[in-house]
């Protein structure tokens, strides 16, 4: 994300997204209400025949749409202002699409949350991507760190098995078609697995690409799915290879709110009432918010103004597995600094 203007007066910030992760931070940050400006294009009717001209339009946003796999943001609502006055409507519907390398204008009431977003994808941009293999002796899950949670790919399954007099061929197979698919990439790569397996893929790189391995680093897993890729990211290991990964901090947080909770010792609250008390009480240290139920929730929007005064605010992803974990808790939690009365 680059942050092109700030303009607190206006309540106006311009920014280009440069990323995918970038147009899902967007996506978090528009609401229903806020105000969105680009030069777009706007299909115009001259004469028999329709043509599509180049306009600078304000929309009023009704509607949010993120489609990830097309690698756009979709944002429609009523057009309220625009030019050339000629080409432009008033009040009819027009939908903005936000795109890799367009420049937007987003006019609303920013909070800090929203500030921190944009400032936090403009850090998340600047770090390298990195790649995650798991593998055992059947098959290899591979995955993408995103800013969002984790893009799990393709998964390679391995045919060989020892009583096939093509094993060894087999083998080579399956090992060359994870090298081709780590060859496809520029990233940076884990290569994790239970047992000898990986090592093994090891030496078969070490012959056929040794170059490949200087990207590479290998660890051990207890399993080649996706939690092992979990166990990857509550190890730190993303954050010392690359700088501190947005799903690997929310990873890390949510471990130590489960130890609390599963040790009962009262220095962790989840569930609105329970976590806003805390933070009354000013012993809320961390306060962990699933970015669906602030989106959609205003007293949660509230609550984290409050919040931001005296605790740590993490946002947490819907996409990824440890905000689904948060959501199960009622999409806000804290862990505390000490126990508080009332909630015990």
């Amino acid at each position: 994300m680059r942050i092109v203007k700030i303009d607190k007066k206006n309540n106006e910030i311009i920014v280009i997204p440069e990323t995918l992760d970038d147009l899902w931070h967007l996506e978090r940050i528009v609401e229903v209400g806020d105000f969105v400006e680009s030069r777009t294009f706007r299909s115009v009717k001259l004469g028999t025949s329709e043509e599509r001209k180049p306009v600078f339009i304000r929309i009023q946003v009704e509607k949010i749409e993120f489609a990830k796999f097309a690698n756009r943001l979709r944002l429609t609502g009523k057009i309220v202002q625009g030019s050339p006055a000629e080409f432009i409507q008033m009040g009819k519907y027009h939908t903005i699409e936000a795109e890799k390398d367009g420049k937007i204008t987003l006019i609303k009431k920013w909070k800090q949350h929203h500030i921190k977003r944009l400032k936090e994808a403009e850090k998340e941009a600047k770090r390298p991507r990195i790649r995650i293999i798991v593998m055992d002796d059947e098959k290899a899950l591979t995955a993408l760190v995103m800013g969002y949670g984790i893009e799990f790919g393709p998964e390679i399954h391995c045919e060989a098995r020892k009583r096939d007099e093509k094993f060894e061929e087999k083998k080579l197979k399956y090992y060359s078609e994870i090298m081709t698919e780590m060859e496809r990439h520029e990233e940076k790569c884990i290569v994790a697995g239970p047992g000898f397996e990986k090592d093994n893929f090891k030496k078969y790189l070490g012959k056929k690409n040794p170059e490949l391995l200087k990207k590479i680093v290998f660890e051990t897993v207890s399993y080649a799915e996706r939690t092992g890729v979990n166990e990857l990211l509550k190890r730190g290991l993303v954050g010392r290879l690359i700088g501190e990964a947005r799903i690997e901090t929310e990873a890390a947080i949510i471990e130590r709110l489960m130890v609390h909770i599963n040790k009962d010792d009262g220095l962790a609250e989840y569930g609105f009432e329970r976590v806003k008390n805390a933070i009354e009480m000013g012993a809320a240290e961390i306060v962990l918010v699933l970015d669906e139920g602030l989106r959609n929730d205003k007293s949660i929007e509230e609550l984290v103004e409050v919040a931001e005064k005296s605790s740590v605010v993490v946002i947490f992803s819907s996409e990824a597995e440890p905000g689904q974990q948060l959501k199960g808790l009622g999409n806000v939690a804290a862990i505390l600094r000490f126990r508080v009365a009332g909630n015990e």
